[in-house]
């Protein structure tokens, strides 16, 4: 079966973006996916740029506003059930996915579409 080609999100190095988010943010922001814009406050690793592609696909698969607000409810009950921000964070299904395939160079090719549904809070 031939696979489809990945679509990619524009990436922006060097943004105030991320820093002025993490003012607001109960992690320090180093990069975010937004749309199609990725901003990173540094240079991007490939890490990060595959880390923040998996979110890119995640909201393609979702027509952009259902995985914002399926992010948001998930990060609320996360919160709910630690009481920590950053470990909301890191408990949400989407960051669970992205943080499992960020390592792998093969992982955006190989990643199921949906594949945060598998994860748990």
């Amino acid at each position: 079966m031939k696979k489809m080609k990945l679509w990619q999100p524009w990436f922006f190095e060097n943004s105030k973006l991320p820093v002025w988010l993490s003012k607001i943010a109960p992690i320090e922001v180093w990069a975010f996916s937004a749309a199609c814009w990725v901003w990173c406050r540094g240079e991007l690793t490939e890490r990060v740029r595959r880390h923040e592609t998996v979110h890119y696909q995640q909201q393609l698969e979702m027509l952009f506003v259902g995985q914002w607000i399926c992010y948001g409810i998930c990060w609320l009950i996360g919160f709910a059930k630690y009481r920590d921000g950053s470990k909301a964070y890191r408990q949400n299904p989407f960051e669970q996915e992205a943080y499992e395939i960020d390592d792998d160079p093969n992982g955006l090719v190989d990643r199921k579409r949906y594949g945060w549904i598998k994860y748990k809070i």
